[in-house]
């Protein structure tokens, strides 16, 4: 190897964390002398693991795993392309780099080690530079990666909290001056999550209604308090009035195209829809209503219901369940009804949770 040659070497390595903090690179070759020659080029940097077929190299992973692999690919037993399939189909291991070592040059060997997860290569005969070289960069890419996995996780953390907080606000919004509290928008969301569940939706989508739910009134901002906050029966022009909440609620929230606020824009539009079509704003029938606002339509009333007004008492679990069931097929999708039903003990579960943090927080 030429001067040149190690300084370029040299360089690399003083340029990674890697040459200093003794990381550990596991050779996986069933030839003791490719093992030999490996050992030399790489003991003085790193520590350096050893395992002479697939089987024992996925051993010494599970109970200590390198920070990256050199793997030969013709091996008795399990090949190379095996055991790297195997470690990248693990949460655990995918994320270790692994350089494949072979004689074979031909592009069939290229293309099927990059598709199973490989790297680079490094080919027989084993050249010390190249191998330094390609072994300080691949590390040094991969401590790359997780730092900026590590900031996207951090980013992205902040970003869910600031959207949280923006639901927050915006069901805050709807019912700064009604006479709900904070606690119905978020209990009525775990009832809401709680039937989507049931019905087998996704852990995502249960989790995008449940934040969705909340925001089921936003368009009381532009309702009078006169209206609002009346002590007496409306009008019908009152109620009029009053049911121009759902459009507007829909107007605001449609205005964003992410998930969350598209659906929080149907949930506001068709939560006050009934089954029968007697509904409002549009008089939607059966399924022309979107099944997220029929779900939050039936929790939210089903709150209503459960929850002390000032010219009400709270109802138990059992009559606001008969009463559901009683408008069942009129108010309310009979399918869903059935669903509803089946999760009481939840439902209970949910409305003492809420009670409790209502009394420590005095709401």
């Amino acid at each position: 190897m030429s001067l040149n040659s190690y300084d370029l070497v040299n360089n690399v390595m003083q340029g990674s964390s890697y040459s200093s903090s003794k990381k550990k690179v596991l050779i996986v070759d069933d030839v003791p002398k490719n093992i030999d020659l490996l050992k030399d080029i790489l003991a003085e940097h790193y520590h350096v693991q050893v395992a002479k077929n697939g089987l024992s190299a996925l051993k010494i992973v599970a109970l200590s795993a390198p920070d990256i692999i050199l793997l030969d690919i013709m091996m008795p037993g399990m090949s190379g392309f095996e055991v790297c399939e195997h470690l990248k189909s693990e949460a655990s291991t995918k994320d270790i780099p692994v350089i494949f070592l072979t004689a074979a040059t031909d592009m069939e060997h290229e293309i099927k080690g990059f598709d199973v997860g490989a790297v680079d290569f490094i080919t027989k005969p084993i050249s010390p530079m190249t191998t330094l070289s390609r072994v300080a960069t691949h590390l040094q890419l991969a401590e790359n990666d997780q730092n900026n996995k590590k900031i996207i996780k951090k980013r992205t953390k902040q970003l869910d909290q600031a959207l949280e907080s923006a639901v927050y606000m915006l069901g805050d919004i709807g019912h700064f001056n009604d006479t709900d509290t904070g606690v119905h928008m978020w209990r009525m969301a775990d009832y809401s999550a709680a039937l989507a569940k049931a019905l087998g939706w996704s852990e995502e989508e249960v989790e995008l209604l449940r934040l969705a739910a909340p925001m089921h009134d936003t368009g009381k901002v532009a309702i009078p308090h006169s209206i609002l906050k009346s002590p007496n029966k409306l009008s019908e022009e009152e109620w009029e009035v009053m049911r121009t909440h759902t459009i507007t609620g829909h107007r605001i929230l449609c205005k964003s195209s992410s998930p969350l606020f598209k659906l929080a824009a149907e949930v506001a539009l068709g939560h006050h829809e009934k089954w029968d079509g007697t509904g409002y704003p549009h008089g939607l029938k059966g399924d022309e209503n979107p099944l997220s606002a029929r779900i939050v339509g039936m929790a939210d009333v089903y709150d209503a219901l459960t929850m002390e007004r000032c010219y009400k008492r709270s109802w138990s679990v059992e009559e606001a369940l008969n009463y559901i069931e009683e408008a069942s097929g009129s108010h309310f999708d009979p399918a869903l009804v059935k669903v509803f039903f089946s999760i009481q003990e939840e439902l209970k579960e949910i409305q003492e949770k809420w009670r409790l943090k209502e009394s420590v927080s005095g709401e």
